[in-house]
């Protein structure tokens, strides 16, 4: 059985720096003190039998680190249904597009595009030249959009991921590894 501290209330913060909002649950069973990252950005503290919301604030508080990296991995809500569609549409019209651009300029040619809604890849090239590409793309800076396009059009040279392959992309893209930083750190968050 869970209840809430004091009498259901939340607390905004443990400490006047920190922006998560903290919650306090005393657990009767529970036997030290716990932190748990809510899918909403919530921090909970879970206070064992015979603990104090003091204690806790202090765990809390030296476990931030913890707190703040859990927090780096939560991710927004998801887009309303009717933001989706708008961005599906976008997408459909402008990626197309922008890839047979790319693919005139290096001298290649794409036999079909697909927007899909992939949950693990940005892209991918098939051997008989059928790029699909993400819909997300769209929420991402040009860019770093550009480089997914020349990456999956850099495919239609080489079917793999080998160091010539990677020689392809940095001759089209010689900032390719600024966007692959930025794709790591930010591209969880538009899944």
């Amino acid at each position: 059985m869970q209840l809430g501290l004091p009498f259901g209330a939340t607390a905004t913060a443990v400490s006047p720096q920190s922006s998560p909002e903290y919650y306090f649950v005393r657990h009767r069973r529970a036997r030290r003190y716990l932190l748990r990252v809510d899918p909403d950005g919530r921090v909970r503290v879970t206070i064992p039998r015979g603990g104090s919301r003091r204690e806790a604030d202090a765990f809390a508080l030296r476990n931030r680190a913890w707190i703040e990296s859990q927090l780096s991995r939560v991710r927004p809500p998801a887009l309303p249904l009717d933001s989706q569609r708008a961005w599906r549409a976008r997408a459909k019209d402008e990626l197309p597009m922008r890839l047979f651009e790319l693919a005139e300029h290096h001298g290649l040619v794409v036999s079909a595009v697909s927007i899909r809604s992939q949950k693990t890849r940005w892209g991918s090239c098939g051997r008989n030249g059928h790029i699909s590409l993400n819909w997300r793309l769209m929420l991402m800076p040009e860019w770093v959009r550009d480089y997914v396009l020349v990456h999956e059009l850099m495919h239609l040279r080489r079917l793999d991921h080998s160091p010539k392959f990677w020689r392809l992309v940095e001759t089209a893209c010689p900032d390719y590894r600024t966007a692959r930083q930025w794709l790591r750190a930010h591209g969880p968050a538009l899944r």
